[in-house]
């Protein structure tokens, strides 16, 4: 009985001690973000997590926490940068505040076309700027396609700058999207992301700007009844990794991130174009009027945006690098 009992114990700690083994072979790494499980980048942080899974042969897994569970783009980025979380992604509008070059990505009417922006992304001066953020703890991964950003309204479609007179815009806690919404005539108003909804129906602001499968996830349309294609940023998504979160990784382990990223980037595209498709056939038939104005006046009338980069060389050169690419 007593060498039954021995032989029991025995196993047990054995099993504990290869089963904590096992867990240690596995590294898990927190991607926390604010968007709903149905929009297009959420479900390329999905095929993220295959593709690492599948490369590490589960060495390195992802857990993610989408829709806001660990907090805003902005407390995200905190926590990335004191180690608490591993990968956020935030927008580069968000980013700019952190780490100052991003703001470029945010100047109207910088990127010719859709196919522009992903020749940019897929650049060595992309690349680069992705990895400005060291000093500040961060690191970028990828650009994720956040589509074009265009006004949406409650009351009236926007067919020039001048309807935009005497509204109170929601944008992003950005000097960029506030200096852009004040050259256009309008009075720019800083709103969390998620308490836009309750400002939009409350009559807080009278509208917002932002790309087609966001004002169709988060239900902006049962609220506001215009979305006029202005398209006058298209500001990507990053997806970034905190450096002490980095620094725990081996070389291989890196290797294997950065691919997993890389493919789920260009995964994404494709959600993206579906989801911009399905967006704008379901918000028609919710009685959204859609209108595409002409980009002149908007594109003139925000110009002098660029006055907000005098004697920054450093942006000059990386807005007529971005604009030389072909």
């Amino acid at each position: 009985m007593v060498n039954r009992l021995k032989t029991m114990f025995i196993v047990l700690v054995v099993s504990i001690f290869f089963g904590c083994a096992e867990e240690q072979k596995t590294k898990v790494l927190r991607l926390a973000h604010g968007l709903d499980t149905n929009h297009p980048v959420h479900k390329a942080m999905v095929e993220l997590g295959k593709k690492l899974e599948d490369k590490s042969k589960g060495k390195l897994i992802v857990k993610l926490y989408p829709s806001g569970q660990l907090g805003a783009e902005r407390e995200c980025l905190e926590l990335l940068q004191i180690g608490s979380l591993d990968i956020t992604k935030v927008s580069a509008a968000v980013l700019e505040n952190f780490v100052s070059d991003y703001k470029v990505l945010s100047i109207p009417y910088l990127f010719r076309d859709r196919q522009h922006t992903y020749d940019f992304y897929d650049s060595a001066i992309g690349r680069n700027l992705l990895h400005k953020g060291g000093d500040y703890r961060l690191m970028g991964l990828c650009y994720y396609d956040a589509g074009s950003r265009s006004f949406y309204t409650k009351t009236k479609a926007i067919s020039s700058p001048k309807d935009l007179e005497g509204l109170k815009i929601r944008v992003q806690k950005s000097n960029m999207a506030v200096e852009m919404v004040k050259q256009l005539g309008g009075a720019p108003t800083p709103i969390s992301w998620g308490e836009l909804y309750t400002a939009l129906q409350q009559g807080v602001v009278d509208g917002a700007e932002n790309n087609l499968p966001s004002f169709f996830t988060s239900k902006h349309y049962e609220v506001c009844k215009y979305y006029s294609f202005d398209e006058h940023t298209a500001v990507p998504d990053i997806l970034l990794i905190g450096t002490e979160s980095w620094n725990r990784l081996n070389a291989q382990e890196h290797q294997w991130l950065q691919e997993a990223a890389d493919e789920s980037a260009i995964i994404q595209r494709q959600f993206w174009k579906q989801a911009e498709q399905e967006a704008l056939e379901t918000i028609k038939k919710a009685g959204v009027k859609v209108n595409y104005p002409d980009k002149n006046p908007f594109s003139e009338k925000t110009e002098a945006i660029m006055d907000m980069f005098k004697g920054d060389s450093v942006a000059q050169k990386l807005i007529r690098d971005i604009k030389s690419i072909n």
